[in-house]
């Protein structure tokens, strides 16, 4: 199975967001599984290999689209003030040289596998520009979107960027309330679409999730799957993480109190085994919930609690959190950046991790705080909804604690129930235990994706 992959940035190369890590992982799981694989990506100024080819895994060619004028730019997608105006044009640029390069290459794929609005022009450029060509014949096409919300939309004025012609500009094809949306023709042209998790899968079809496009996606509903997310389990990892101050693993989870105690002497809060120590690592934006635990955080604080987070994002937020600070310095480690050797100290150190998401594609938060027998309170939606159940502390089954209703008084008392199960050492161990025996590694993912490119290929 000829895969190629392409995607607008990849771990280790560029990240911003969750698509970098799968994009940096399912690949190489997919080579495991004897998949022969090459990813292309643009070459930004970030990127600090040399020339236009590396090599990770075992044979994993990872091909940098290179092009000073449109990536050689501090930024992926814009800066702090908004979206580089010209977006439409760089990735326009990136579509048609991914496929010129694969051509050039001899490399004629089974599964051209695309990911977000950035590459959702190459399924409409193969059934289009390069439709007669017979280098692509036969070649299909996979759409994952990693969160509908993104959609690359455009002004219609700049449709001529994309080589298209004008009669795609139409309700039946870019065409969105008037504007351009790259995402809509991904959907349309690609020859099977998914998402990043069963349930996002489902939510997208509705008016509530889909953002506009959900009556697209019911159309294509036969061609719409949902595969979950992965996390990379050599690097999450417990027994090996070198950012530990002591590794552990199942067996040994009770080690797991000595990070916690070096975590507290880390962000400045008293040492204390006993107290439960609840944490956050996120965007901080109101897709993430982040409204709801503005209006909980005095609640949980007047409990015997400590508090730590780490993230950026909105100055409404920003501000918010350095009162808290200010209002709760011995209960409170406020940390308005970005610190990923801080994010694995957080992830083994704290007790209780929380994500109450209006809407969570996939979430690897989750994943990530299971592996290091951290318990998350999640809102049951999208992938969150699809790796946490609700922990019964009669029967033990479940393995975290949830809410649906988004509301900061179901919030709270997913928080409350947490924390009442904690004061029972036997149990909360045993939680802990069960945490760290789920497996959300690629494998299984990674099976799911060459089923699916072999149903997509006929092959």
């Amino acid at each position: 199975m000829k895969v190629l992959f392409v995607s607008s940035e990849v771990v280790p190369f560029a990240k911003t967001g969750g698509l970098a890590d799968v994009a940096g992982s399912l690949p190489l799981a997919l080579e495991r599984l004897g998949a022969e694989v090459k990813i292309m990506m643009p070459k930004y100024a970030m990127v600090k290999v040399k020339g236009q080819k590396t090599v990770i895994g075992k044979n994993l060619e990872v091909f940098f689209i290179e092009d000073e004028r449109y990536f050689g730019r501090d930024e992926l997608y814009g800066t702090k003030f908004g979206d580089f105006p010209d977006n439409l044009d760089r990735f326009a640029f990136f579509a048609r040289a991914c496929l010129g390069l694969a051509k050039k290459l001899r490399f004629k794929p089974d599964v051209i596998h695309c990911n977000d609005w950035q590459s959702s022009l190459i399924p409409v450029y193969v059934k289009t520009l390069y439709g007669d060509d017979p280098f692509f014949a036969g070649v299909k096409t996979l759409l994952t979107i990693h969160n509908l919300s993104y959609q690359g939309l455009f002004d219609k004025s700049q449709f001529s960027s994309t080589g298209l012609g004008a009669e795609l500009f139409t309700i039946n094809g870019l065409e969105y309330y008037d504007k351009i949306s790259i995402l809509k023709g991904g959907i349309l042209f690609s020859d099977f679409i998914n998402t990043v998790s069963p349930t996002y899968a489902r939510e997208i079809q509705t008016k509530e999730f889909g953002c506009g496009l959900e009556g697209v996606l019911q159309k294509r509903s036969s061609d719409l799957a949902g595969i979950l997310n992965g996390i990379d389990y050599d690097i999450w990892n417990p027994a090996t993480d070198r950012y530990l101050a002591r590794r552990y693993d199942l067996s040994s989870s009770r080690r797991k109190v000595d990070n916690k105690k070096d975590l507290q002497r880390t962000a400045g809060l008293p040492v204390s085994a006993a107290v439960p120590l609840i944490g956050i690592i996120s965007r901080l934006a109101d897709q993430k919930g982040l409204d709801l635990i503005a209006a909980v955080i005095n609640d949980i604080l007047k409990e015997k609690v400590q508090f730590i987070l780490l993230g950026t994002g909105d100055d409404m937020y920003h501000a918010l959190f350095t009162t808290i600070a200010k209002t709760y310095p011995k209960k409170t480690s406020i940390n308005l950046k970005f610190d990923a050797v801080l994010a694995q100290k957080i992830y083994a150190g704290i007790d209780l991790f929380l994500m109450p998401s209006r809407f969570e594609p996939c979430g690897l938060g989750q994943m990530i705080c299971l592996r290091y027998g951290t318990i998350p309170i999640v809102r049951l939606t999208g992938g969150l909804k699809d790796t946490i159940e609700e922990f019964d502390p009669k029967t033990h089954r479940g393995n975290g604690f949830t809410f649906e209703e988004y509301s900061s008084r179901k919030f709270l008392e997913a928080i409350q129930r947490a924390l009442s199960v904690y004061k029972i050492k036997t149990v909360w161990e045993k939680l802990v235990k069960k945490a760290m025996s789920y497996d959300f590694s690629w494998e299984s993912s990674a099976r799911e994706y060459l089923g699916l490119y072999k149903r997509i290929s006929g092959r």
